[in-house]
Protein backbone atom coordinates (compact mmCIF):
# COMPACT_ATOMS: atom_id res chain seq x y z
CA UNK A 1 0.00 0.00 0.00
CA UNK A 2 1.37 3.38 -0.98
CA UNK A 3 0.31 6.09 1.43
CA UNK A 4 0.84 9.79 1.03
CA UNK A 5 1.62 11.12 4.46
CA UNK A 6 2.34 14.73 5.34
CA UNK A 7 5.06 15.05 7.94
CA UNK A 8 4.66 18.47 9.47
CA UNK A 9 7.78 20.32 10.30
CA UNK A 10 8.85 23.90 10.70
CA UNK A 11 11.57 24.73 8.25
CA UNK A 12 14.73 26.45 9.38
CA UNK A 13 16.91 24.80 6.77
CA UNK A 14 16.12 23.50 3.32
CA UNK A 15 14.63 20.11 2.68
CA UNK A 16 12.20 19.92 5.56
CA UNK A 17 8.61 19.07 5.86
CA UNK A 18 5.85 21.59 5.84
CA UNK A 19 2.54 22.87 6.98
CA UNK A 20 -0.92 22.53 5.51
CA UNK A 21 -2.88 25.77 5.46
CA UNK A 22 -6.15 23.84 5.70
CA UNK A 23 -7.83 24.54 9.02
CA UNK A 24 -10.94 23.53 10.93
CA UNK A 25 -12.44 25.50 13.77
CA UNK A 26 -13.98 22.81 15.99
CA UNK A 27 -12.61 20.15 18.31
CA UNK A 28 -12.20 16.67 16.80
CA UNK A 29 -15.16 14.30 17.20
CA UNK A 30 -14.46 11.60 19.78
CA UNK A 31 -15.46 8.92 17.24
CA UNK A 32 -12.21 9.56 15.35
CA UNK A 33 -10.16 8.02 18.13
CA UNK A 34 -10.00 4.25 18.59
CA UNK A 35 -7.79 3.90 21.66
CA UNK A 36 -8.90 0.32 22.31
CA UNK A 37 -7.21 -0.85 19.11
CA UNK A 38 -3.72 0.11 20.29
CA UNK A 39 -1.42 -0.89 23.12
CA UNK A 40 -0.38 1.82 25.59
CA UNK A 41 2.64 3.87 24.49
CA UNK A 42 6.03 2.44 25.37
CA UNK A 43 7.11 5.84 26.74
CA UNK A 44 5.14 8.89 27.88
CA UNK A 45 3.72 11.04 25.10
CA UNK A 46 4.63 14.48 26.41
CA UNK A 47 5.92 17.82 25.17
CA UNK A 48 6.51 19.33 28.62
CA UNK A 49 10.27 19.54 27.99
CA UNK A 50 10.05 20.51 24.33
CA UNK A 51 11.40 24.04 24.83
CA UNK A 52 13.33 23.39 28.05
CA UNK A 53 16.73 25.13 28.39
CA UNK A 54 19.35 23.13 30.28
CA UNK A 55 22.19 24.60 32.38
CA UNK A 56 24.60 23.80 29.53
CA UNK A 57 22.42 25.71 27.07
CA UNK A 58 22.15 28.62 29.49
CA UNK A 59 25.92 28.70 29.90
CA UNK A 60 26.37 28.73 26.14
CA UNK A 61 24.01 31.70 25.85
CA UNK A 62 25.97 33.64 28.45
CA UNK A 63 29.33 32.86 26.86
CA UNK A 64 28.47 33.15 23.17
CA UNK A 65 25.63 35.69 23.17
CA UNK A 66 25.59 37.93 26.22
CA UNK A 67 29.40 38.15 26.53
CA UNK A 68 30.08 38.24 22.80
CA UNK A 69 27.61 40.79 21.50
CA UNK A 70 30.24 43.38 20.54
CA UNK A 71 27.59 45.95 19.72
CA UNK A 72 25.19 43.51 18.08
CA UNK A 73 21.67 43.18 19.41
CA UNK A 74 20.56 39.91 20.98
CA UNK A 75 18.79 38.68 17.88
CA UNK A 76 21.87 38.87 15.66
CA UNK A 77 24.13 37.61 18.43
CA UNK A 78 21.92 34.57 18.93
CA UNK A 79 21.78 33.86 15.23
CA UNK A 80 25.56 34.07 14.94
CA UNK A 81 26.11 31.90 18.01
CA UNK A 82 23.95 29.14 16.58
CA UNK A 83 24.56 29.19 12.86
CA UNK A 84 28.01 30.58 12.16
CA UNK A 85 30.23 27.71 11.07
CA UNK A 86 32.86 28.46 13.73
CA UNK A 87 30.34 28.43 16.57
CA UNK A 88 27.92 25.64 17.53
CA UNK A 89 28.59 23.82 14.24
CA UNK A 90 25.11 22.38 13.85
CA UNK A 91 24.61 19.55 11.40
CA UNK A 92 21.38 19.10 9.50
CA UNK A 93 19.96 15.59 9.92
CA UNK A 94 16.37 14.71 9.00
CA UNK A 95 16.45 11.24 10.58
CA UNK A 96 14.69 12.16 13.82
CA UNK A 97 12.87 15.08 15.43
CA UNK A 98 14.49 16.18 18.68
CA UNK A 99 13.47 18.60 21.40
CA UNK A 100 15.58 21.67 22.18
CA UNK A 101 17.88 19.92 24.66
CA UNK A 102 18.49 16.88 22.46
CA UNK A 103 19.25 19.08 19.45
CA UNK A 104 21.74 21.16 21.40
CA UNK A 105 23.50 18.12 22.86
CA UNK A 106 23.67 16.26 19.55
CA UNK A 107 24.63 19.41 17.59
CA UNK A 108 22.34 18.13 14.87
CA UNK A 109 18.68 17.98 14.02
CA UNK A 110 16.05 18.24 11.33
CA UNK A 111 14.28 21.47 10.50
CA UNK A 112 11.74 21.25 13.31
CA UNK A 113 14.39 20.38 15.87
CA UNK A 114 16.49 23.37 14.86
CA UNK A 115 13.66 25.86 15.01
CA UNK A 116 12.49 24.53 18.39
CA UNK A 117 15.99 24.90 19.80
CA UNK A 118 16.30 28.41 18.37
CA UNK A 119 12.94 29.40 19.83
CA UNK A 120 13.82 27.95 23.23
CA UNK A 121 17.06 29.95 23.42
CA UNK A 122 15.32 33.07 22.13
CA UNK A 123 12.69 32.76 24.86
CA UNK A 124 15.48 32.45 27.44
CA UNK A 125 16.93 35.74 26.18
CA UNK A 126 13.54 37.44 26.49
CA UNK A 127 13.07 37.74 22.73
CA UNK A 128 9.70 37.56 21.05
CA UNK A 129 9.33 34.59 18.70
CA UNK A 130 6.92 34.42 15.79
CA UNK A 131 6.59 31.33 13.62
CA UNK A 132 5.47 31.85 10.03
CA UNK A 133 4.10 29.61 7.32
CA UNK A 134 5.48 30.44 3.87
CA UNK A 135 3.47 29.57 0.76
CA UNK A 136 5.87 27.89 -1.65
CA UNK A 137 5.57 24.78 -3.79
CA UNK A 138 5.80 21.59 -1.76
CA UNK A 139 8.61 19.12 -2.30
CA UNK A 140 8.21 15.37 -1.88
CA UNK A 141 10.35 12.61 -0.45
CA UNK A 142 9.74 9.00 0.49
CA UNK A 143 10.67 6.25 2.91
CA UNK A 144 9.60 2.82 1.71
CA UNK A 145 5.91 3.01 0.86
CA UNK A 146 5.38 6.32 2.66
CA UNK A 147 5.52 9.59 0.74
CA UNK A 148 6.11 12.89 2.52
CA UNK A 149 5.12 16.41 1.53
CA UNK A 150 7.49 19.26 2.37
CA UNK A 151 6.58 22.91 2.73
CA UNK A 152 8.24 25.82 4.49
CA UNK A 153 8.03 27.67 7.78
CA UNK A 154 10.46 30.23 9.16
CA UNK A 155 11.09 32.02 12.41
CA UNK A 156 11.05 35.72 13.28
CA UNK A 157 12.93 37.04 16.29
CA UNK A 158 11.71 40.29 17.83
CA UNK A 159 12.77 42.64 20.58
CA UNK A 160 12.86 41.69 24.25
CA UNK A 161 9.33 41.54 25.58
CA UNK A 162 9.80 44.64 27.70
CA UNK A 163 10.21 46.68 24.49
CA UNK A 164 7.08 45.48 22.70
CA UNK A 165 5.03 48.39 24.05
CA UNK A 166 6.98 50.74 21.78
CA UNK A 167 5.08 49.36 18.79
CA UNK A 168 5.99 47.33 15.75
CA UNK A 169 9.08 48.28 13.79
CA UNK A 170 10.23 46.01 10.97
CA UNK A 171 13.84 47.07 11.65
CA UNK A 172 13.60 45.51 15.09
CA UNK A 173 12.77 42.03 13.85
CA UNK A 174 15.10 39.40 12.37
CA UNK A 175 13.79 36.63 10.10
CA UNK A 176 15.66 33.35 10.51
CA UNK A 177 15.52 31.68 7.12
CA UNK A 178 18.12 29.65 5.26
CA UNK A 179 16.61 29.17 1.83
CA UNK A 180 15.83 31.90 -0.69
CA UNK A 181 12.19 32.91 -0.46
CA UNK A 182 10.41 34.89 -3.22
CA UNK A 183 9.51 38.34 -2.02
CA UNK A 184 5.80 37.79 -2.67
CA UNK A 185 5.83 34.62 -0.59
CA UNK A 186 7.60 36.48 2.20
CA UNK A 187 4.98 39.22 2.11
CA UNK A 188 2.18 36.65 2.28
CA UNK A 189 3.66 34.80 5.27
CA UNK A 190 1.02 33.60 7.71
CA UNK A 191 1.70 33.62 11.47
CA UNK A 192 1.56 30.35 13.36
CA UNK A 193 0.73 29.85 17.00
CA UNK A 194 3.19 27.95 19.14
CA UNK A 195 0.59 25.28 19.86
CA UNK A 196 0.57 24.51 16.13
CA UNK A 197 4.34 24.11 16.19
CA UNK A 198 3.96 21.72 19.13
CA UNK A 199 1.35 19.77 17.17
CA UNK A 200 3.75 19.61 14.25
CA UNK A 201 6.43 18.17 16.52
CA UNK A 202 4.04 15.49 17.77
CA UNK A 203 2.99 14.71 14.23
CA UNK A 204 6.62 14.37 13.19
CA UNK A 205 7.22 11.90 15.99
CA UNK A 206 4.15 9.93 14.90
CA UNK A 207 5.38 9.78 11.31
CA UNK A 208 8.88 8.72 12.33
CA UNK A 209 7.49 5.94 14.49
CA UNK A 210 5.24 4.86 11.63
CA UNK A 211 8.27 4.54 9.36
CA UNK A 212 9.76 2.23 12.02
CA UNK A 213 6.47 0.26 12.05
CA UNK A 214 5.92 1.14 15.71
CA UNK A 215 2.23 1.63 15.11
CA UNK A 216 1.07 1.70 18.73
CA UNK A 217 3.42 4.51 19.69
CA UNK A 218 2.74 6.29 16.39
CA UNK A 219 -0.99 6.29 17.14
CA UNK A 220 -0.61 8.01 20.50
CA UNK A 221 1.66 10.72 19.11
CA UNK A 222 -0.72 11.40 16.21
CA UNK A 223 -3.66 11.44 18.60
CA UNK A 224 -1.76 13.91 20.75
CA UNK A 225 -1.06 16.12 17.73
CA UNK A 226 -4.76 16.32 16.92
CA UNK A 227 -5.56 17.18 20.52
CA UNK A 228 -2.80 19.80 20.70
CA UNK A 229 -4.23 21.76 17.76
CA UNK A 230 -7.51 20.35 16.37
CA UNK A 231 -7.32 22.91 13.54
CA UNK A 232 -4.25 21.24 12.10
CA UNK A 233 -5.61 18.96 9.38
CA UNK A 234 -2.44 17.13 8.47
CA UNK A 235 -2.44 15.51 11.89
CA UNK A 236 -5.74 13.84 10.98
CA UNK A 237 -4.14 12.60 7.79
CA UNK A 238 -1.27 11.05 9.73
CA UNK A 239 -3.74 9.41 12.08
CA UNK A 240 -5.64 8.01 9.11
CA UNK A 241 -2.48 6.56 7.55
CA UNK A 242 -1.63 4.90 10.87
CA UNK A 243 -5.07 3.29 10.92
CA UNK A 244 -4.50 2.09 7.35
CA UNK A 245 -1.19 0.46 8.21
CA UNK A 246 -2.73 -1.05 11.34
CA UNK A 247 -5.45 -2.66 9.23
CA UNK A 248 -8.27 -0.54 10.69
CA UNK A 249 -9.72 0.59 7.39
CA UNK A 250 -13.10 1.76 8.67
CA UNK A 251 -11.39 3.98 11.23
CA UNK A 252 -9.03 5.21 8.53
CA UNK A 253 -11.91 6.16 6.27
CA UNK A 254 -13.64 8.04 9.06
CA UNK A 255 -10.69 10.22 10.03
CA UNK A 256 -9.51 10.79 6.44
CA UNK A 257 -13.02 11.75 5.39
CA UNK A 258 -13.14 14.22 8.27
CA UNK A 259 -9.98 15.91 6.97
CA UNK A 260 -11.13 15.75 3.34
CA UNK A 261 -14.50 17.33 4.19
CA UNK A 262 -12.62 20.38 5.49
CA UNK A 263 -10.33 20.54 2.45
CA UNK A 264 -11.96 18.76 -0.50
CA UNK A 265 -9.23 19.71 -2.98
CA UNK A 266 -6.33 18.57 -0.83
CA UNK A 267 -4.65 15.94 -3.01
CA UNK A 268 -3.03 14.12 -0.07
CA UNK A 269 -6.36 13.61 1.66
CA UNK A 270 -8.00 12.61 -1.64
CA UNK A 271 -5.34 10.00 -2.36
CA UNK A 272 -5.39 8.38 1.09
CA UNK A 273 -9.17 8.38 1.34
CA UNK A 274 -9.48 6.81 -2.11
CA UNK A 275 -6.96 4.16 -1.05
CA UNK A 276 -8.95 3.37 2.09
CA UNK A 277 -12.24 3.12 0.16
CA UNK A 278 -10.64 0.82 -2.41
CA UNK A 279 -9.37 -1.50 0.30
CA UNK A 280 -12.81 -1.46 1.92
CA UNK A 281 -14.25 -2.89 -1.31
CA UNK A 282 -15.94 0.30 -2.49
CA UNK A 283 -14.27 0.83 -5.89
CA UNK A 284 -16.88 3.21 -7.34
CA UNK A 285 -16.47 5.69 -4.50
CA UNK A 286 -12.71 5.36 -4.72
CA UNK A 287 -12.76 5.93 -8.48
CA UNK A 288 -14.81 9.10 -8.11
CA UNK A 289 -12.16 10.52 -5.80
CA UNK A 290 -9.36 9.39 -8.10
CA UNK A 291 -11.03 11.09 -11.03
CA UNK A 292 -11.05 14.33 -9.09
CA UNK A 293 -7.47 13.73 -8.05
CA UNK A 294 -6.44 13.27 -11.68
CA UNK A 295 -7.97 16.65 -12.51
CA UNK A 296 -6.12 18.37 -9.69
CA UNK A 297 -2.84 16.50 -10.13
CA UNK A 298 -2.41 14.67 -13.47
CA UNK A 299 1.25 13.87 -12.70
CA UNK A 300 1.45 13.14 -8.96
CA UNK A 301 4.69 13.11 -6.98
CA UNK A 302 7.11 10.33 -8.03
CA UNK A 303 5.03 9.65 -11.17
CA UNK A 304 8.01 9.78 -13.52
CA UNK A 305 10.31 8.23 -10.94
CA UNK A 306 8.15 5.14 -10.59
CA UNK A 307 7.97 4.81 -14.37
CA UNK A 308 11.75 5.11 -14.42
CA UNK A 309 12.02 2.29 -11.91
CA UNK A 310 9.92 0.10 -14.18
CA UNK A 311 12.16 0.97 -17.12
CA UNK A 312 15.23 0.04 -15.06
CA UNK A 313 13.75 -3.38 -14.25
CA UNK A 314 13.04 -3.86 -17.97
CA UNK A 315 16.63 -2.97 -18.84
CA UNK A 316 15.65 0.18 -20.76
CA UNK A 317 18.25 2.42 -19.15
CA UNK A 318 17.96 5.26 -21.66
CA UNK A 319 14.24 5.63 -21.01
CA UNK A 320 14.82 5.29 -17.28
CA UNK A 321 17.37 8.09 -17.32
CA UNK A 322 15.02 10.36 -19.23
CA UNK A 323 12.22 9.70 -16.75
CA UNK A 324 14.45 10.24 -13.72
CA UNK A 325 15.53 13.53 -15.27
CA UNK A 326 11.90 14.64 -15.63
CA UNK A 327 11.35 13.93 -11.95
CA UNK A 328 14.56 15.72 -11.03
CA UNK A 329 13.40 18.76 -13.00
CA UNK A 330 10.48 19.00 -10.58
CA UNK A 331 12.60 18.42 -7.43
CA UNK A 332 16.18 19.36 -8.31
CA UNK A 333 17.53 18.87 -4.79
CA UNK A 334 16.13 15.43 -3.99
CA UNK A 335 18.99 13.02 -3.40
CA UNK A 336 17.28 9.82 -4.53
CA UNK A 337 16.59 11.19 -8.01
CA UNK A 338 20.26 12.06 -8.39
CA UNK A 339 21.21 8.58 -7.19
CA UNK A 340 19.07 6.78 -9.73
CA UNK A 341 20.22 9.10 -12.50
CA UNK A 342 23.75 8.06 -11.53
CA UNK A 343 22.81 4.38 -11.70
CA UNK A 344 21.09 4.73 -15.08
CA UNK A 345 24.02 6.73 -16.45
CA UNK A 346 26.45 4.08 -15.22
CA UNK A 347 24.44 1.38 -16.96
CA UNK A 348 24.68 3.42 -20.15
CA UNK A 349 28.44 3.77 -19.79
CA UNK A 350 28.30 7.50 -19.10
CA UNK A 351 30.71 7.48 -16.19
CA UNK A 352 31.19 11.25 -16.00
CA UNK A 353 27.46 11.86 -15.63
CA UNK A 354 27.17 9.00 -13.17
CA UNK A 355 29.95 10.51 -11.08
CA UNK A 356 28.32 13.96 -11.16
CA UNK A 357 24.90 12.76 -10.02
CA UNK A 358 26.30 10.48 -7.32
CA UNK A 359 28.19 13.45 -5.93
CA UNK A 360 25.01 15.52 -5.97
CA UNK A 361 23.12 12.69 -4.26
CA UNK A 362 25.70 12.77 -1.48
CA UNK A 363 25.65 16.56 -1.19
CA UNK A 364 21.83 16.70 -1.08
CA UNK A 365 21.39 13.82 1.37
CA UNK A 366 19.53 14.76 4.54
CA UNK A 367 20.76 12.09 6.95
CA UNK A 368 24.26 11.04 7.96
CA UNK A 369 23.45 7.46 6.95
CA UNK A 370 22.46 8.45 3.41
CA UNK A 371 25.50 10.71 3.11
CA UNK A 372 27.85 7.90 4.09
CA UNK A 373 26.10 5.46 1.76
CA UNK A 374 26.41 7.76 -1.24
CA UNK A 375 29.99 8.62 -0.32
CA UNK A 376 30.90 4.93 -0.36
CA UNK A 377 29.18 4.43 -3.71
CA UNK A 378 30.95 7.49 -5.09
CA UNK A 379 34.30 6.07 -3.98
CA UNK A 380 33.55 2.77 -5.72
CA UNK A 381 32.48 4.61 -8.85
CA UNK A 382 35.70 6.62 -8.91
CA UNK A 383 37.73 3.43 -8.39
CA UNK A 384 35.91 1.83 -11.33
CA UNK A 385 36.58 4.91 -13.47
CA UNK A 386 40.27 4.81 -12.57
CA UNK A 387 40.49 1.12 -13.43
CA UNK A 388 38.67 1.67 -16.73
CA UNK A 389 41.01 4.50 -17.70
CA UNK A 390 44.04 2.24 -17.15
CA UNK A 391 42.70 -0.51 -19.39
Amino acid sequence: MLSRLCILCTVLLAGCAGLSQDRVATAPPARLFQDQLFAPPSAPVSTDQLFAVTPAMDAYLKEQVLHQQHGKDKRQALFDALYRRDKLQLEYDSAITRNAQQTFEARRGNCLSLVIMTAALAHKLGLEVQYQSISIDDAWSRSGDLYFSSGHVNLVLGEPKVDISRGYNSQKYLTVDFIPIPELARQLAQPLEERTVVAMYMNNRAAELLVQNKLDDAYWWARGAVGQDPRFLNAYNTLGVIYQHHGDLAAAEQVLRHAWNQAPDNTVFLYNLAQALSELGRPQEAQALRARLAQLEPYPPFYFFNQGQQAMRAGDFARARALFQRELDRSPDYHEFHFWLAVASFKLGDLARADSHMKQAMENSTTRGDHDLYAAKLDRLKAYEAQSSRQ
